[in-house]
């Protein structure tokens, strides 16, 4: 799995403005805070509703949560499940995914 130490880059599309940019890239760090540290559920959430802003269809959503996934190994499906299971706290996602 990378860190954030690690050099990969995010899945943007140039044509997204910079607030666009934001949210997703924004999305991502909460994705990779899941798998290193830990992070609040609600932020989670919170980052998913302005993430699908950008990401408007499910199509969109599943293609970009697999192009960072291919480079990072954290996976926003596997995120965005254990914060549906859990109903507050902080979530955290171990290498195999629970």
């Amino acid at each position: 799995m990378a860190t954030k130490e690690n050099s990969y880059s995010y899945p943007i599309d140039p044509d997204w403005t910079n607030d666009e940019m934001k949210e997703v890239i924004g999305m991502f760090r909460v994705v990779e805070d899941a798998y290193e540290v830990g992070v609040e559920r609600q932020a989670v959430i919170d980052q998913y509703k302005k993430f699908k802003q950008v990401a408007n269809s499910k199509a969109y959503e599943k293609q970009l949560g697999k192009r960072f996934e291919d480079v990072s190994g954290c996976s926003l499906y596997k995120v965005m499940q254990v914060a549906k299971e859990k109903t507050a706290g902080k979530i955290r996602v171990n290498q195999d995914g629970k």
